[in-house]
C-alpha cells in the first residue's frame, strides 16, 4: 500500500473542501500491518504537513478520525482494505436542570441503601472514568473526590466542565462533602473525568472512542457513560469490546424517550444497561425499559453538584447511571478481581422488584432496582464465575 499517497490524497481534499464543514469520518483498517504503515506515515507527514493534524487516532480499535472531505475517495481507492463511517453526534441523557437544590443527603443515595453499605465500603482506590461534559474542580464537595482525568476538546487543559452534566454525574458517584455538603455513593473512589462533551452536552462518536482508549491505557476500572444515540456505530462497539475483554465495566443509560428499546451504547451486550426510577420506586415515566435493561437506579429529581459551587436537582437515565456506577466502585473496592460479566450478574441477581404501573409486566422492564448494601453482602459471597462452572 502506498501509505503516502493515501495522505497526500487525504490533504489535497482537505484543501479543496469548503472552510466551514464540520463533518467527520471513522476509518478503521482491516489489517494491523497496514494500520501500523498508515500510522508511522502519518506521524512522519504531520510535522511538516500542518492539515494532517486535523487526524485523530485510535491504536486500540486500528482508526484515524479525519475530516469528511476525502473519506469518499479514499474509499473508492482502497475499499478492500478500510471502513468508513460517519463520525455521528452523540448527546448526553437528561433533561434540562428541574430546579436549585440544596446540600443534603441525596434521596437516590438513601434508595440503594449506600449509607448503610459503607461500613463495608466507601469505594477506596476504585478509578472511575466519566466520559462526559467535564467537572467543576473548585466544588467543595468534589475537591478530594477528583483526578486530572483528560480534556479530549483542549489537549493540555484541565477537563473543566461548562455545561454542568459531568459535576452532576461526580457529584453522585463520588461527593464526599461530610457532614456540611453532599455524600455521593462511593465517597472515597476517585473520579476522572474525561471530557469528551462540549458545553452544549454534545460529542463525536469519534470523541467517545478516544474516551474509552484513554480509560484502557490508564487502567480504569469502572466507567460510567450517561449518554446515546439511535444509530448503532461499529467503531464506538469495537472499543466498548476492547474495554470489556480489558475487564473494565462500562455501565451505560438507556436513554429518556418512555419507550420500550433504547440507546447505544447501552443496547451492546458487553455493557451494563440502566434504566431509571421515580421516588415510589417505579420506573419512571421518561426512562425506556425492556429486557435489555440489566437494572434501574434512582433518576427522578435527583439534587447533586453543580456549576460554581452550586447544587442542582436534574432528572434522566443520566442520574440512575450514576448511582449504579457507584454501587459497583463500593462492590469493586472489595472484590477488584471481578470481571465486568461478574458484575453484570451480581448487579441483575441482587436487585430489588420494582413497582408496576397498571398494565405493565415485570418481565417487559428488565432487571430490578439496585440496591449497595445486597450486592455488597452477595459480592462477598459469590465465587467467580469461571470457578463456579467447575464445581
Amino acid at each position: 500500500m502506498d501509505y503516502y499517497g493515501f495522505w497526500q490524497m487525504l490533504l489535497d481534499e482537505i484543501s479543496a473542501a469548503p472552510k466551514n464543514t464540520t463533518e467527520r469520518r471513522i476509518v478503521t483498517f482491516n489489517d494491523a500491518r497496514q494500520y501500523a504503515g498508515a500510522l508511522s506515515q502519518w506521524k512522519a507527514l504531520k510535522k511538516k504537513r500542518p492539515g494532517l493534524r486535523q487526524v485523530q487516532v485510535s491504536p486500540l480499535i486500528r482508526a484515524f478520525f479525519l475530516p469528511a472531505a476525502g473519506a469518499e475517495r479514499l474509499m473508492d481507492k482502497f475499499s478492500d482494505l478500510l471502513r468508513i463511517e460517519d463520525d455521528l453526534r452523540i448527546q448526553v441523557h437528561s433533561a434540562s436542570p428541574d430546579k436549585s437544590g440544596t446540600a443534603v443527603m441525596p434521596w437516590g443515595v438513601k434508595a440503594i441503601h449506600a449509607p448503610q453499605a459503607w461500613s463495608k465500603s466507601t469505594g477506596v482506590h476504585v478509578k472511575i472514568g466519566v466520559i462526559d461534559t467535564g467537572a467543576d474542580y473548585r466544588h467543595p464537595d468534589l475537591k478530594h473526590s477528583l483526578a486530572s482525568g483528560v480534556n479530549l476538546l483542549h489537549r493540555g487543559m484541565l477537563p473543566l466542565d461548562d455545561n454542568g452534566h459531568g459535576t452532576h454525574i461526580a457529584g453522585t458517584l463520588a461527593a464526599a462533602g461530610g457532614t456540611r455538603g453532599m455524600m455521593g455513593v462511593a465517597p472515597r473512589a476517585l473520579v476522572y473525568p474525561v471530557k469528551a462533551f462540549d458545553h452544549s452536552g454534545s460529542a463525536y462518536v469519534s470523541d467517545i472512542v478516544l474516551g474509552i482508549d484513554w480509560c484502557v491505557q490508564n487502567k480504569i476500572d469502572i466507567i460510567n457513560m450517561s449518554f446515546g444515540m439511535k444509530t448503532r456505530s461499529k467503531a464506538l462497539h469495537d472499543v466498548v469490546i476492547k474495554a470489556y475483554r480489558a475487564g473494565i465495566a462500562i455501565i451505560a443509560s438507556s436513554g429518556n424517550d418512555g419507550k420500550r428499546g433504547g440507546d447505544y451504547p447501552a443496547r451492546y451486550p458487553e455493557t451494563i444497561a440502566v434504566g431509571a426510577l421515580d421516588r415510589r420506586h417505579r420506573v419512571a415515566a421518561f426512562s425506556n425499559r425492556g429486557p435489555y435493561i440489566d437494572v434501574y437506579g434512582p433518576g427522578e429529581s435527583v439534587p447533586s453538584c453543580w456549576l460554581r459551587e452550586g447544587y442542582k436537582e436534574m432528572s434522566g437515565t443520566s442520574m440512575a447511571t450514576s448511582h449504579v456506577t457507584g454501587a459497583a466502585a463500593l462492590l469493586l473496592a472489595l472484590r477488584p478481581s471481578l470481571t465486568p460479566r461478574e458484575l453484570k450478574l451480581l448487579l441483575r441477581r441482587t436487585a430489588s422488584p420494582v413497582r408496576l404501573r397498571k398494565g405493565q409486566r415485570r418481565a417487559s422492564l428488565g432487571g430490578g432496582a439496585a440496591d449497595a448494601l445486597r450486592l455488597l453482602r452477595a459480592g462477598a459471597r459469590a465465587k467467580p464465575v469461571a470457578a463456579a462452572a467447575k464445581a
